[in-house]
C-alpha cells in the first residue's frame, strides 16, 4: 500500500470509528432515557369524551396523539365528524365534546350544533392550536363554547375580553408514537434540516445564509421554497413536497441539527394575524424535534425557557449571524451537540408528551 493510500485508509478508519462510537453512544443514551422514564399510566377518569379532530393535512400526528392520550386518561373515547354530529351526540351521550381548532369544522356561520349540544347539558370544549394567527376568526366562535383552551399564552386575555368565562393556556405536546429516537437510515442523514412552509420570515432568514448552507449537506422541505432569491444555491437541497410526520421523524433522527423557525406574528401576505396578537408560546415542532434526540436550534419565543433550558436542553439563535456561528460550532463539537440533544429528549419525554398534556386537560375539566 503506497503512502497516500495508507493515509486515506487511516483517515477513513478514524472517521468510521468516530461515527460508530457516537452512533452507539446516542443509541445507548436514548435507551437509558426511555427506560428511566417508564412511569405508571395516568389515572383513568370516568368520563365519556367525543373528540372532533381537525382532520386536515399537517394535523395528523396531533389528532392521533390526542386520541391515543385520551384513551389512556378517560374511560371512554369516541371520534366524531361534523356531518351527523347531533345524531352521534344523542347516541353516545358524552360528558364532554372536545373540538380541535374548530374553524374548519364549525366556522362562525355553522355553530348551531354547538349550541344544541350545550342545551343538552354536555360540556363543550375547544382547543385552539393555531393561535395567534387566526384570532380575528377564533374570537367569533370561542364564546359559543363553555371552555376555551389555547396553546398560545398571549391570547388568553383576548378570549376573556370577548366573553369567554373559562379560558386556559394549554400548550401542545409531542405525539411520542410518531416522534421518537431511533437510528435513521443513510438516506435520511444530513448535517442540517428544516421542514416547514416557506413563510416570508423563513425565506428571508434562509436567503441570508444560503451561501453558508450550500457548503453543507442540507435538507429543506415544504411548500413555496421557490420564493428564495438564492434558490439556485440550495436547489439540490430543497424538496417542494410536504413531508408526512412519520417521514419527518426519520429526517429529524438522521440530521445532526434541526433548525426551528417560528412563523412571524407580524401581519403580512401569508399571516392573517389582523389583531396583531403576540406569539409568545412555542410551536409543536419544538417538542417533535426534541423528542427525536437531535440538537434543535430555534429562534426565541418568550415561553421557551418555561419549556426547556436554553443552552442545556435546546439551543437558540437571535440573528442569522448567530445561527451560522452555532451551526458551525455544533457541527464540529459532536459530543457537546449530542449531550444537549439527549437532555432535550429527556425533558420532552418527562414533561411534554401528549399523554401528560391530556392528563392536565382532563384534570381541568373533571
Amino acid at each position: 500500500m503506497n503512502t497516500g493510500a495508507a493515509a486515506s485508509f487511516q483517515l477513513g478508519k478514524q472517521q468510521g470509528h468516530s461515527a460508530g462510537f457516537h452512533a452507539g453512544w446516542r443509541d445507548g443514551a436514548c435507551e437509558w432515557a426511555k427506560t428511566a422514564l417508564l412511569t405508571p399510566l395516568p389515572e383513568v377518569v370516568p368520563l365519556r369524551v367525543l373528540y372532533i379532530p381537525q382532520g386536515s393535512l399537517g394535523f395528523d400526528a396531533i389528532d392521533s396523539g390526542i386520541v391515543l392520550a385520551l384513551q389512556k386518561c378517560v374511560s371512554e373515547v369516541h371520534v366524531g365528524v361534523q356531518e351527523g354530529l347531533l345524531q352521534q351526540v344523542t347516541a353516545i351521550q358524552p360528558d364532554i365534546v372536545l373540538v380541535l381548532n374548530g374553524l374548519y369544522t364549525f366556522p362562525p356561520d355553522h355553530l348551531e350544533h354547538i349550541a344544541a349540544i350545550r342545551a343538552m347539558g354536555i360540556k363543550t370544549v375547544i382547543w385552539f392550536v393555531d393561535d395567534p394567527y387566526m384570532t380575528a376568526q377564533t374570537i367569533q366562535i370561542a364564546p359559543h363554547y363553555e371552555v376555551v383552551l389555547t396553546h398560545e399564552r398571549g391570547t388568553v386575555e383576548l378570549y376573556r375580553q370577548h366573553g369567554c368565562l373559562q379560558v386556559h393556556h394549554l400548550p401542545l405536546a409531542v405525539n411520542d408514537t410518531v416522534f421518537g429516537s431511533f437510528r435513521a437510515e443513510k438516506q435520511y442523514q444530513y448535517d442540517i434540516c428544516f421542514i416547514g412552509v416557506a413563510f416570508w420570515n423563513r425565506v428571508e432568514l434562509i436567503d441570508s445564509i444560503a451561501e453558508q448552507l450550500s457548503r453543507r449537506k442540507v435538507f429543506i422541505a415544504g411548500g413555496h421554497w421557490d420564493r428564495l432569491k438564492n434558490h439556485h444555491l440550495l436547489k439540490p437541497s430543497i424538496h417542494m413536497d410536504s413531508v408526512l410526520p412519520e417521514m419527518a421523524a426519520h429526517y429529524y433522527n438522521g440530521s445532526k441539527i434541526v433548525i426551528n423557525m417560528h412563523r412571524s406574528d407580524i401581519p403580512g401576505p401569508d399571516n392573517p394575524n389582523m389583531l396583531q396578537m403576540p406569539g409568545l408560546s412555542v410551536n409543536p415542532r419544538t417538542y417533535d424535534v426534541s423528542a427525536c434526540a437531535t440538537l434543535q436550534l430555534t429562534d426565541i419565543r418568550e415561553d421557551l425557557a418555561t419549556q426547556y433550558r436554553p443552552g442545556h436542553e435546546i439551543e437558540t439563535y437571535g440573528s442569522a449571524q448567530e445561527l451560522v456561528a452555532k451551526l458551525d460550532y455544533y457541527l464540529s463539537h459532536e459530543e457537546e451537540r449530542l449531550r444537549i440533544a439527549m437532555r432535550g429528549m429527556y425533558r420532552t419525554l418527562r414533561h411534554h408528551t401528549m399523554t401528560s398534556r391530556i392528563a392536565t386537560l382532563v384534570n381541568l375539566l373533571r
